[in-house]
């Protein structure tokens, strides 16, 4: 039996050593991703953080995600500082052409924005476009007006000053809120318009969806628009609203799936505010995960690829289980299709990520 010297164990062990520092196992093999990083929407942050904490269970990577609001997302990704990017606005021709390169939106859920309201005995109420597109005008300013009082008979609505709260950050939720205003009223669209950012005509602003909720379960007599789970987790009552086919309709699962029961393009970018689906609710939206196609950039591995490509696919499939529990739609089966075909559509160095 040949037996090594002491100088041959020292030169194994550093070489062991800097192998492990490298990265590379004992067979040189690079180490396996453990986790990845994104930010963004606070839309979907709560059906994320579960998501991430059950994927984390399931697989051991950890995904770190920020909720910074849409606009911050974008410019995350933008800088390259993070594995992914998430908005509720899908990014137009001229925004993805300053990103430097094709970007992917890739769609999680569908989910539902509400017009929560705080009022004494939390009274139900209706609303339609014309008249939410005044209060957020600043042009209905007492909850008893007449416009108001008209689409709830019998309910006491009181003498009471109305408090318009919206986001001050850049946000998808103000994007997708807008754009159902721009659809429902020739005023707003010619006089404030639809995005992220918008120049509000009255009212407090709030950051992020929680921010919002916050101020709306502390402020008598407010109303702002936040998505549904936030609503449902404080406790706050939110409208139904008069959909595209005269129907009122309240937010639900079964409301902002039927209001995504639409054609959709192969890119997914798609809005689907104001949907004319009888059963439809009409703030309905997706949102998406942005990620570059083209994943070798910034010094990026193709283990950081596969392993981001390895999220998406678990989200759009076994994920999609978490959704419903959280007050959010599954995706429709083809927008499920179409969004995996897209995160095959990945590569990395030209090359289909394996």
């Amino acid at each position: 039996m040949k037996i090594f010297g002491r100088s041959s164990v020292i030169v194994a062990t550093l070489l062991l050593i800097a192998l492990t520092v490298s990265g590379c196992g004992s067979k040189g093999q690079p180490s396996a991703v453990d986790n990845l990083s994104g930010a963004g929407a606070t839309f979907p942050y709560p059906l994320y953080s579960k998501m991430f904490d059950t994927y984390d269970g399931v697989t051991g990577v950890r995904v770190n995600y920020n909720s910074i609001g849409s606009g911050g997302g974008i410019k995350a990704l933008t800088d390259k500082t993070v594995d992914f990017g998430a908005s509720d606005a899908f990014l137009n021709d001229q925004e993805e052409a300053a990103m430097g390169a094709p970007v992917l939106h890739i769609p999680t859920c569908v989910g539902a924005v509400v017009l929560s309201y705080n009022l004494d005995g939390n009274p139900p109420l209706k609303l339609d476009g014309g008249v939410t597109a005044n209060i957020f005008l600043g042009k209905v300013t007492k909850w008893n007006d007449p416009s108001i009082a008209t689409l709830n008979p019998g309910v006491s609505l009181p003498d009471l000053a109305i408090t318009v709260v919206h986001r001050s950050d850049g946000s998808g939720t103000t994007s997708i809120f807008t754009s159902y205003l721009a659809a429902v009223s020739a005023t707003w669209k010619t006089s404030v318009g639809a995005g992220k950012s918008v120049s509000w005509p009255a009212g407090l602003g709030g950051k992020g969806n929680d921010g919002v909720a916050g101020m709306i379960t502390q402020t008598k007599g407010s109303i702002g628009y936040i998505e549904l789970i936030y609503a449902v987790q404080t406790g706050t009552p939110f409208a139904s609203l008069k959909n595209a086919s005269g129907t009122f309709v309240g937010a639900s699962l079964a409301s902002s799936a039927a209001a995504a029961a639409v054609s959709l393009p192969e890119d997914l970018r798609v809005v689907i505010v104001n949907s004319p689906g009888a059963d439809a609710y009409p703030i309905s939206a997706f949102t998406w995960i942005l990620v570059y196609k083209e994943q070798k950039y910034s010094g990026r591995t193709l283990e950081q690829a596969q392993a981001l490509k390895k999220l998406l696919t678990w989200m759009l499939t076994d994920g999609q289980a978490i959704n419903e529990s959280l007050s959010y739609a599954k995706l429709p089966t083809t927008a499920v299709t179409k969004a995996l075909a897209l995160v095959s559509s990945m590569t990395y160095g030209g090359t289909a990520i394996p």
